[in-house]
């Protein structure tokens, strides 16, 4: 992230159920400082100290902080053939056919590099697989959703060659917008239809950077500019609300030290229902309750 533009990065720590900054809910930094514990909020002047960035993808940290965190968290990165291989099921699943954006092989994939066809009208419509709701639970950095780096190797994944639920819509859009202004109406609503959670605040705080990088990316190839202030700000606000912090077992934030009473729990927007002025705030948990209810 460009050192000219702090006040993107403290909206990408925000959390938005509690006004205040994500937390680190980690204690691989404590060695830091006091403020780098794992019940602290995630200050920019922390992860940004004396110019370099502290927060590091899993693919650079050593192997035994990697062990660890597989150990203590469960967390595992998953490579992007993976993650490739069961997008596909999705898209398979919209489509009703396979092969549509790339073909499996044991190099991982080859890219599908003609037009991905749609109905003009109907329920598949380019339009609709834009608007179609995806989303990522335990995210990490996101590779499902964008895949910029392979999360394993850290190998850099060329746009065109990108495999992600988010990557998959941008495509789409770059493919099918008339005119810039038509791009970004549908790229702000490709952001607005995906979604994830991430405890460790470290981890999500990557997987909002590569959501927001990969924004600059496909505007760069398909433009050849840069992205304006205001541009970065409006995208950085939509994934502040779709990429949260959460327990998945209480759908609660992780506490600040000290913390008591009830936990605070986590709210998403559905984007959907404020573009028909309606309230679009809601608990996660109780979208799980009445989908219990639903299924009897």
């Amino acid at each position: 992230m460009p050192d000219q533009f702090p006040k993107i990065l403290e909206i990408l720590l925000k959390d938005r159920a509690s006004g205040r900054h994500i937390v680190w809910a980690t204690d691989d930094y404590q060695e830091l400082g006091d403020g780098y514990r794992a019940p602290q909020e995630m200050a920019l002047d922390l992860i940004k100290k004396e110019g370099g960035d502290v927060i590091q993808p899993r693919s650079v940290k050593d192997q035994q902080n990697q062990l660890n965190r597989t150990k203590e968290k469960a967390e595992v990165f998953t490579p992007p053939w993976v993650c490739n291989a069961q997008n596909n099921l999705v898209d398979r699943a919209w489509f009703g056919r396979e092969g549509i954006f790339n073909w499996e092989s044991r190099e991982g994939w080859t890219t599908n590099r003609n037009k991905i066809p749609f109905e003009d009208k109907g329920e598949k419509t380019w339009q609709n697989y834009v608007d179609s709701l995806r989303m990522e639970m335990a995210c990490g950095e996101a590779p499902y959703l964008v895949s910029r780096y392979d999360a394993v190797s850290g190998a850099w994944i060329p746009v065109a060659d990108r495999v992600g639920l988010l990557d998959r819509k941008l495509r789409v859009v770059c493919e099918n917008a008339k005119d810039e202004s038509e791009w970004y109406r549908w790229v702000l609503r490709a952001y607005q239809s995906i979604y994830g959670f991430e405890y460790q605040g470290d981890s999500l705080f990557l997987a909002r950077e590569n959501l927001l990088y990969t924004f600059m990316d496909y505007l760069d190839c398909q433009f050849g500019r840069r992205a304006s202030f205001e541009e970065l700000k409006e995208i950085a606000v939509i994934i502040s609300w779709n990429l949260w912090q959460m327990d998945g077992l209480t759908f609660a934030l992780p506490r600040l030290e000290g913390e008591t009473g009830e936990p605070t729990y986590c709210v998403i927007k559905d984007w959907q229902a404020v573009r028909w002025k309606k309230k679009g705030i809601l608990e996660y948990r109780s979208l799980i309750r009445n989908e219990g209810a639903d299924n009897g």
